[in-house]
């Protein structure tokens, strides 16, 4: 039986060895995506080191920050689309937000994040590979909705998170991941607090690191695969 502190060790060693193999100057974080999986998991990856965790159901979700309202160091993250109605729960607990892809909803958040907590640390989502199957804004609502975050009081812009379509050709999927690294560069030149690119998953990490990558999603090479 493999361990949870086994699986994370694996996921870093592979970061690790894709640095190494592209020679990569920066340093690349791995968010634990926990969603759908009990907090008895959570808290063996907890115990192995791991810190930062990425959820996509609101009210899970809650009931997880809730559960481990006593670990300060805890850093969590939301990583699913956002509905209007449950804007709130996401601006009140939690510490970052990876998909924000609209105004409307950028507003919601800055809005609702409560006076008390520092600002919420957002990654706007852009659909780069233009898919009507993922979420994201489009590259030509990029700037406008980069200007709006920037400038909202309760909102912090951090960078840019994807979720690139699904293909069987690598050098589409490595021309997705330099895309973005070239949307970030270019708004990291007008915001220069950026320094979060989110994006990669347990079967494209290599890759996302050779495109560009300072974060990566791992979610199934950890928890195993979702029930």
């Amino acid at each position: 039986m493999v361990t949870i502190a086994e699986r994370l060790n694996n996921a870093y060693d592979r970061i690790a060895k894709a640095q190494q193999k592209y020679a990569t100057e920066q340093e690349v974080a791995l968010l634990a995506v926990s969603k759908t999986k009990p907090v008895e998991l959570i808290e063996q990856a907890y115990a192995a080191g791991q810190r930062l965790f990425g959820e996509s159901y609101v009210q899970e979700a809650v009931d997880k920050v809730r559960h481990f309202n006593q670990q300060k160091d805890i850093e969590w993250h939301f990583i699913g689309p956002i509905q209007s109605n449950k804007s709130r729960q996401i601006a009140e607990h939690f510490s970052w937000v990876q998909s924000v892809d609209r105004l409307k909803i950028a507003r919601r958040l800055n809005e609702q994040r409560p006076n008390n907590l520092m600002p919420l640390k957002v990654l706007i989502q852009v659909n780069i590979s233009d898919d009507e199957q993922k979420s994201g804004c489009a590259l030509s609502e990029l700037d406008e909705l980069a200007a709006y975050i920037d400038d909202a009081r309760q909102l912090e812009l951090r960078g840019l998170m994807t979720i690139t379509a699904q293909t069987d050709d690598p050098h589409q999927q490595l021309e997705y991941f330099r895309q973005m690294k070239a949307c970030f560069d270019r708004l990291k030149a007008q915001y220069q607090q950026l320094d979060t690119l989110s994006m990669g998953m347990s079967g494209d990490l290599e890759m996302a690191i050779q495109g560009g990558a300072t974060m990566v999603r791992i979610g199934t090479d950890i928890f195993g695969k979702r029930q």
